[in-house]
């Protein structure tokens, strides 16, 4: 049964897209069957897996607000093992349909119970904000990933976040855990970059990857070629930096690429 990841920040920037794209590639690649849910209206990972958003008939917002099953609007990618339940502008409306709906928090939860069987990983690209569609998604994960930027203001909106998550586990979800903390836009020149994984490690011991997310040109590229980095260019140190992302991630989990 699939172990579902929500990869969450409600700060826009930080690289959470990337990180979900390119983890997901990446643990496809080595073998493991993977879904990327992309529950972002601006339906960023759909595009960055080469998924052309004005051409689709069905999306996640038919899944969240229609009852549709996730199976009818999934993709397969050209990618190795990875499929996509993409996004679609539609979801940008979704958060208000969504409040007046019986146990609007668990619609995510209830249609992903029946393909969990199906994959390995389903990691979820939720959007920039603590709204109705990421409760969703926090509601039907196992763990949360949370991507931040090696900058000071990224430390404000952790506090938010992990209130969040906690009454999540308290109201609806009281299994879910951190899954890990990854720091992306990495630059080990900069002191306040050093400050600023001193106080992660202290707010989440043990929870703070090893690998780091470098700053890398061909990391920004990758998507407007509809491209995962180890795909763009698998020499880059930004596909290096995911691979050993993913093997991390992988070892976490007690796994190993096959």
């Amino acid at each position: 049964m699939a172990k579902t990841i929500a990869v969450v920040n409600q700060k826009g920037g930080v690289g959470k897209t990337t990180s979900t794209v390119n983890l997901a590639a990446t643990v496809a690649a080595k073998g493991y069957k993977v879904l990327l849910v992309d529950i972002d209206p601006q339906g960023n990972a759909t595009s960055g897996l080469g998924i052309n958003k004005r051409e689709l008939e069905k999306s996640a917002y038919d899944v969240l607000i229609n009852s549709m099953l996730v199976e009818k609007a999934m993709v397969q990618t050209e990618f190795d093992n990875l499929w996509l339940l993409p996004s679609s502008m539609n979801l940008a409306g979704a958060e208000l349909e969504l409040v007046d709906m019986n146990r609007r928090e668990s619609k995510l939860k209830n249609s992903l119970a029946l393909v969990k069987d199906s994959f390995d990983f389903i990691f979820l690209d939720c959007p920039p904000s603590l709204g109705l569609i990421t409760l969703n998604a926090l509601c039907s994960a196992d763990t949360v990933l949370v991507p931040i930027q090696c900058e000071y203001y990224a430390l404000e909106g952790l506090s938010q976040l992990m209130s969040t998550i906690r009454q999540v586990k308290r109201l609806y979800n009281p299994l879910i855990d951190i899954e890990g903390v990854l720091l992306t836009m990495f630059d080990g020149r900069l002191n306040l970059t050093h400050q600023v994984v001193n106080e992660l490690k202290r707010f989440f011991p043990r929870k703070v990857y090893n690998t780091v997310i470098p700053r890398n040109v061909k990391l920004s590229e990758a998507p407007s070629y509809g491209l995962p980095i180890i795909y763009y260019d698998k020499s880059s140190k930004g596909a290096a930096a995911y691979v050993a992302l993913a093997d991390e991630f992988l070892k976490n989990n007690g796994k190993e690429a096959k």
